[in-house]
C-alpha cells in the first residue's frame, strides 16, 4: 500500500512541475504588471490553472497518507532498536538531583529545598 501511494506522489509531484513549467509567464514578481496575477481582484482560470489546483490538491493528500503511514509504522519502536546487533535499550536510573553539581568529596551543608515548619 504505502509504495502504491509513494509512487502516485511522485508521479504528482512530477506532473504539477511539468503544469507549472507550461503556465504562462507574467514576468516580474508577483506585485509586477499583468493582469489576473496573484494579488489582484481577478484571476483568470484557464484549464491549466484548473489542472494545477487539482494536482495540488492530490499531491498534499497523497503527502498526508503517506505521514500517516509512517506514523504508524515508527510507533513500534526505535530505528536503532531495529538494527541487528543492537544493544538492549535500558531504562536510565534515576539521577540524584544536587549531587553532581558539587565539587567531589564535598557535601551539602544545608538542605536543597527549604523545610516547612
Amino acid at each position: 500500500m504505502e509504495n502504491v501511494v509513494l509512487i502516485v506522489h511522485l508521479i504528482l509531484a512530477l506532473s504539477l512541475i511539468g503544469v507549472v513549467l507550461m503556465q504562462r509567464s507574467e514576468g516580474g514578481g508577483l506585485m509586477s504588471g499583468g493582469g489576473g496575477g496573484v494579488m489582484s481582484g481577478r484571476s483568470a482560470a484557464t484549464a491549466l490553472g484548473k489542472v494545477t489546483w487539482a494536482l495540488a490538491i492530490a499531491f498534499i493528500a497523497t503527502s498526508i497518507t503517506l505521514t500517516i503511514i509512517a506514523a504508524e509504522k515508527a510507533s513500534t519502536g526505535s530505528v536503532v532498536d531495529r538494527l541487528p546487533g543492537a544493544p538492549a535499550a535500558e531504562t536510565p536510573a534515576t539521577p540524584d538531583l544536587g549531587q553532581d553539581l558539587l565539587p567531589p568529596g564535598a557535601a551539602p551543608e544545608a538542605p536543597l529545598v527549604p523545610q516547612a515548619n
